[in-house]
């Protein structure tokens, strides 16, 4: 069973950077995709950046966000600069094992708990 830790969030100002880390078990890490979602209260959870192969964005993201992965250390990484309000949201890590990096949610097997990024204005 694959487990995920998230960390690395927290309050920021608008502008700002948060770099998230997820933590994940397993010794077949490396073959997985990896992925970054988030979900607003009343919202679906929403496709960030994923990692397999190669790494994909969704446009929300793209220049502002960067996803990267340290093998060595089973974790995966979401490094997001220039912060605007409306990224305020939990942040999900999530595994599929089948090593995808596909954007959609159910394709991923095993997701984290979530950690809570807010951006102030």
């Amino acid at each position: 069973q694959v487990q995920l830790v998230e960390s690395g969030g927290g309050l920021v100002q608008a502008g700002g950077s948060l770099k998230l880390s997820c933590a994940a078990s397993g010794r077949t890490f490396s073959t997985y995709a990896m992925g970054w979602f988030r979900q607003a209260p009343g919202e679906e959870r929403d496709f960030v950046a994923s990692i397999g192969n190669s790494t994909y964005y969704a446009d929300s993201g793209k220049g502002r966000f960067t996803i990267s992965r340290d093998n060595a250390k089973n974790t995966v990484y979401l490094q997001m600069n220039s912060l605007i309000p409306e990224d305020t949201s939990v942040y999900y890590c999530a595994a599929d094992e089948w090593g995808v990096a596909t954007p959609t949610v159910i394709e991923y097997e095993h997701w984290g708990q979530g950690t809570q990024v807010t951006v102030s204005s």
